[in-house]
């Protein structure tokens, strides 16, 4: 069989049913041989019926397939959800690969891609953005995805890779040329899919802070390492010859946020830190060593310059062979240099030794100047073929992850440092109830200790183990700078920012160990970014009061000046949306985003402070989430310029990231996203029609959101049982409680179980409640008035970025919901009358979100305008289904359970099977 010629067929999404068919066919014939005829015939007629259900909507299948779920044993049923679950897991693969094989197709064609750098220069040239301009942009860029861990992320690093092998196997396809190869290939993937389903898919043990740095590594291994050089090296060619700096690299959470984990402590933070620089420099001495392997070039046949002859000279390798080997024996060198610098760093040695480790470079600069001397040689004696393909990577890969591989934030609640503070001014008589004073009084207090150069604590006083503990993560932090350098460290993010004190406190805790030298008043100098994180809805309106009070305090402007010049702060989309709700949370971080702005513009003119937003967006909609492109070009005109983080999270790390390929394309639209932000300005502020409209929709909406989750009699009784937060509670799939407090309150849940339950049960409620009963409200009942109030909409859609990111959300989220499905969940609450009274009211509010969407778009049909999504759920849904019916069979098993019956485990490890397999079956759900 000759090489398949996918992206040419008359159906564009052939090769993709074809492959899902194939790993469809593979996974029936494993389940056959594994389990039994009988298992297989049985998860085939569960699919069957599921697929007439859904695609045909045949009502009879449906009563059959309702039917047949719940007469199944609990062996049978984890047997089923197994098997639905892995092909989510495969399809998602699938997917990936027809993502990767149409943008090939494409590029091929000649057809620009929205969200590619192609794209992104061919509108810069159009608009004469001159390549000088963009050069200088990307030189004082800084654009940072920043991994984090959360109780989401159900995905096991051996699944994982798994997974990535058959990935590689599935791309092997589209390029193989014989029926021989097609055969072996398919016997390597009947392998995979063996060891899949033979793999534990659950911990049974609860994941600790050192598992979820081992996941994150991962991605750096598989993707990051690589992939970031490629992508720099794809904006080069646009721009030849001019000096980018560094200004695309990653940022980490894991093992440095103690908010709400205990778990995570100095200790955490050090091996995070050396975990870090260990993928690092075993990364590079890999990528050394083939290098030595292919420099193989003689003296004898062509000169060196002075600087590479002089570096061979330094290399403690002395071999007779190599002799007139000038790029081998410098390269032996370096590496020796690195495997000193590994053990120096890490303790741990490098796995190979031409000769002994020796030297350790004092940073990455010293090695990256060592790499320039090769290719500088290189380049001056007609080598120029030889840096392209490792040696040029390779640089570009040691400037961007130097030794340390990303930057680990530190955060930690207000009311913590408050702790710390309070016990230190108590124990050192200087006040006995901080926690006691006014905003006004800490503030003077606060500020007169920061002028005072003497520390807090007093020798061999007795601490508590709170205050111990937190002051043993700034006093690592300063170890940890000194050791991985200035990049391993920069931002301290306080949660629950609330007043200017949050900040101070910080500032204060710094100066204690050293992190912050000089005095206020003086010349002092703090190494790391104090970034506020504003959450709530009443903070993010407090946020630029409480910058605009910060910038005015006498010292602030003048330490931040001599301290970098930058100012991170964080928005939080998470606790704003469980506040307020979709709608209102949105507006919230718009109109603070904008205040912000306005602050800055002002420091930056007078002390060329730099702002930088940082966005803690989760997965689903619900979360801030959503296409990354798209969301960066609808922030507020001048909220980019260059700067931009913002966290991935959850399952939408592995979505994103666990393919090298579509990694890098995820990556690119960051940076597409930014230039295009930054330097086509393609939000404009918005007319005050639109402004005042967005005011009275995020008004209604709160109020109708805040009626429904916190003013309704018995709500959070309805949560606890019409979703599966109990369960996903018992899950080991994060190191951080589900809640931040012993309670069932709402407003102490974690915002991420929170959003992550709603969308088990395929309610998505997060994601779209209030906005109905705010359009509804806003259109009125008056017929003249509805028309001018509805065309408004439609023009706020059509002409505003903001509004119309945020419908294509909407839309996206609707669409992944059923309230069919969800209604199943509702029937677990015990107390019948309130699960239907709540459930009424949760369908009627999301049919006037679904009525009101179709009015403002003129869609009547979700995803109209995105039919590759479309696409998607038709395709995974009918496997999805059964997952959820059993899921909620389950539960019902799990909660009627009699103490001691050997099946609660079972029943337990199936539901917990099933949460795994809906969440890679919604993909978004972190």
């Amino acid at each position: 069989m000759a090489s398949r010629s996918k992206v040419d067929t008359p159906d564009k999404n052939g090769p993709l049913i074809e492959d899902i068919r194939l790993l469809g066919r593979i996974l029936g014939e494993v389940i056959r041989e594994q389990e039994g005829k009988t298992a297989f015939e049985l998860v085939e007629r569960v699919r069957q019926l599921s697929v007439a259900y859904r695609l045909k909507s045949d009502v009879q299948a449906g009563r059959a397939l309702d039917r047949l779920l719940k007469n199944l044993s609990s062996d049978q049923t984890v047997s089923v959800i197994r098997a639905f679950s892995y092909f989510s897991h495969l399809a998602n693969i699938a997917e990936d690969r027809h993502h990767v094989r149409r943008r090939d197709h494409h590029e091929r064609q000649g057809h620009l891609q929205e969200g590619s750098i192609a794209m992104t220069f061919e509108r810069l040239g159009q608009a004469d953005v001159r390549a000088n301009d963009v050069a200088k942009v990307l030189r004082q860029a800084f654009i940072s995805p920043v991994l984090t861990a959360h109780p989401t992320e159900v995905q096991r690093k051996s699944i994982l890779d798994a997974e990535r092998a058959i990935a590689e196997l599935l791309q092997a396809r589209d390029t193989i040329a014989t029926e021989r190869d097609v055969t072996a290939n398919e016997r390597l993937l009947r392998a995979r899919v063996t060891q899949l389903w033979q793999t534990r898919m659950l911990r049974y043990t609860k994941l600790t802070v050192a598992d979820e740095i081992e996941n994150a590594l991962s991605y750096y291994q598989s993707t990051f390492l690589r992939q970031i050089p490629k992508l720099y090296e794809e904006i080069e060619d646009f721009l030849p010859g001019q000096d980018l700096g560094t200004f695309f690299r990653m940022g980490n959470w894991i093992g440095g946020d103690r908010d709400g984990n205990p778990n995570v402590s100095a200790a955490t933070l050090r091996m995070a830190l050396r975990r870090q620089a260990e993928t690092a420099l075993r990364f590079y001495l890999t990528e050394v060593h083939e290098l030595g392997a292919e420099l193989s070039l003689s003296l004898m046949l062509n000169p060196v310059s002075a600087e590479l002859q002089a570096l061979a000279e330094r290399s403690p390798d002395h071999n007779d062979h190599r002799q007139d080997e000038p790029y081998r024996r410098a390269l032996i060198g370096v590496y020796a240099r690195l495997a000193a610098t590994l053990h120096e760093l890490t303790g741990t040695e490098a796995l190979r030794h031409a000769v002994a480790p020796q030297d350790p470079y004092r940073d990455s600069g010293e090695f990256v100047a060592d790499l320039q001397a090769v290719k500088t040689s290189l380049m001056g004696h007609h080598g120029h073929a030889l840096v392209g393909p490792r040696l040029h990577p390779l640089i570009r890969a040691a400037q961007v992850f130097g030794f340390h591989l990303a930057t680990v934030d530190l955060r930690q609640s207000s009311d913590k440092h408050e702790a710390v503070v309070a016990e230190l001014l108590k124990v050192a008589k200087l006040e006995d109830d901080y926690s006691a004073l006014d905003e006004t009084a800490r503030r003077n207090l606060l500020i007169a200790l920061l002028h005072d150069t003497r520390p807090l604590r007093v020798h061999a006083a007795d601490y508590s183990e709170h205050t111990k503990d937190e002051l043993a993560i700034f006093e690592a932090a300063k170890e940890m700078l000194q050791r991985y350098g200035r990049e391993s460290l920069r931002h301290y993010i306080i949660s629950h920012t609330e007043d200017v004190s949050d900040l101070l406190e910080v500032l204060l805790l710094q100066k204690e160990v050293g992190l912050l030298r000089g005095t206020l008043d003086d010349s002092a100098v703090a190494d790391l970014i104090v970034s506020p994180l504003f959450e709530t809805i009443g903070d993010l309106r407090n946020a630029a009061p409480i910058m605009q009070a910060y910038y005015a305090l006498p010292g602030i402007a003048a330490m931040i000046k001599r301290s970098g010049k930058e100012q991170d702060i964080m928005l939080g989309y998470s606790d704003s949306n469980k506040d307020g709700g979709f709608f209102t949370s949105n507006w919230e971080l718009y109109r603070a985003e904008i205040a912000l702005v306005e602050l800055f513009a002002t420091l930056r003119a007078d002390h060329g402070i730099t702002l930088r937003l940082f966005h803690g967006r989760g997965g689903t909609v619900g979360r801030g989430g959503g296409p990354s492109y798209q969301a960066i070009l609808a922030q507020p005109p001048g909220t980019v310029n260059g700067q931009i983080r913002l966290t991935e999270q959850g399952e939408v790390i592995n979505s994103k990231y666990a393919n090298p390929e579509i990694g890098r394309r995820n990556l690119e639209t960051l940076v597409a996203a930014t230039l295009e932000a930054t330097l086509l300005h393609p939000t404009q502020n918005a007319p005050k029609r639109f402004l005042e409209v967005a005011g009275q929709l995020s008004d209604a909406s709160m109020a109708a959101y805040r009626k429904l989750v916190y003013e309704t009699p018995g709500f959070t009784d309805y949560f606890f049982s019409a979703t599966p937060i109990r369960e996903i509670a018992e899950l080991n799939i994060g190191s951080r409680p589900a809640s931040r407090k012993a309670t069932r309150a709402i407003e102490d849940l974690r915002a991420i179980p929170w959003g992550f339950s709603w969308g088990q049960c395929r309610v998505a409620l997060p994601g779209w409640c209030g906005f109905g009963s705010a359009v509804q409200a806003f259109l009125g009942k008056d017929e003249a008035e509805r028309k001018e109030r509805l065309t408004v909409l439609r023009k706020m859609h059509k002409q505003w970025p903001f509004f119309r990111t945020l419908m294509s959300n909407l839309d996206m989220v609707i669409a992944k919901s059923d309230l069919a499905i969800a209604a199943r969940y509702a029937d677990l609450v015990e107390d019948k009358k309130l699960g239907k009274r709540i459930f009424t009211a949760i369908e009627a509010e999301w049919q006037r979100t679904n009525e009101a969407l179709t009015l403002i778009t003129g869609e009547a049909r979700r995803l109209a305008s995105n039919p590759s999504l479309a696409r998607s759920i038709e395709h995974r849904f009918p496997y999805l289904d059964p997952l959820n019916h059993l899921q909620v069979e389950l539960m019902r098993r799990h909660r009627q359970r009699v103490e001691g019956d050997p099946q609660n485990e079972r029943v337990q490890r199936g539901i917990h099977i099933s949460i795994n397999g809906v969440a890679a079956g919604l993909r978004n759900t972190g």
